[in-house]
């Protein structure tokens, strides 16, 4: 049985942890490498930054946060937000990330994905997905949300599988920060059209959400923000909920 993965994210703006409600009205949460330590210590499986203005205002990512945060980590450090290039790439991995998380610029130019594959190996490179449902499709978000590529998700996925993709970090926008529960259709679509690991973002709410996304979502990891800043779900009490339920889980 595949052991399924909890996943805390750290949206960062500004070198600060904040958290919205669908991309929006973002609040203050933190130290990014304070709440990394907190995380590992809790039991997070890996952690992810994203650094979610990046690409919004036309620059890299913050690679000293990135280094402070490795430093502190022995988890694997998923890093998202500004990669634009194969160098944006290896200045990421090389200040400590063990996997880059690309959205906006593997849209903008796919070839991006078969390279960084080819020089780095597929289990670096996670695509990111914004998916928002428009007229029952799901369309790819880029730019922080705020951009409608009008690419349908699943012929996306498939074309970033064969492209070299390793992992899909798919978050649904319309769940973003609402706490009502993954988007389990979307999700399990996107599981079932390919063979690469599946992480689901995106309404995390309670640890029933978990179960369903991680069972009937068919997703191999549930990655969260709000509701473990704000202590609403302990991810030790969720990893043994989740066991006990008969989910495989690193405990």
């Amino acid at each position: 049985m595949t052991v399924k993965r909890i996943i805390p994210c750290l949206d960062v703006r500004n070198g600060r942890v904040v958290k919205g409600v669908n991309f929006q009205n973002l609040k203050d949460k933190g130290d990014p490498v304070e709440l990394a330590v907190f995380y590992e210590d809790e039991g997070a499986d890996e952690l992810v930054i994203l650094d979610i203005s990046a690409s919004l205002e036309n620059r890299k990512t913050m690679l000293n946060l990135v280094k402070d945060v490795a430093s502190v980590l022995t988890i694997p450090l998923i890093v998202g937000g500004g990669i634009r290039d194969i160098s944006d790439i290896t200045d990421v991995l090389s200040h400590g990330a063990d996997k880059v998380s690309i959205n906006t610029a593997a849209v903008n130019n796919p070839q991006i994905i078969a390279k960084a594959s080819e020089e780095f190996g597929r289990q670096c490179i996670v695509i990111a997905i914004d998916a928002k449902r428009i007229d029952n499709q799901y369309k790819v978000y880029t730019y922080s949300g705020t951009w409608n590529t009008d690419l349908d998700v699943l012929e996306w996925v498939k074309n970033v599988e064969s492209l070299g993709a390793g992992e899909i970090l798919l978050t649904s926008i319309d769940r973003d920060g609402t706490r009502l529960g993954y988007d389990i259709e979307l999700t399990k679509s996107v599981a079932e059209t390919v063979k690469i690991p599946v992480i689901a973002s995106g309404g995390a709410g309670s640890v029933e959400h978990f179960f369903e996304i991680l069972t009937r979502g068919k997703a191999d990891a549930a990655l969260a923000a709000g509701v473990f800043h704000e202590r609403v779900i302990i991810i030790k009490n969720l990893k043994l909920y989740l066991k006990a339920r008969g989910v495989e889980v690193r405990i």
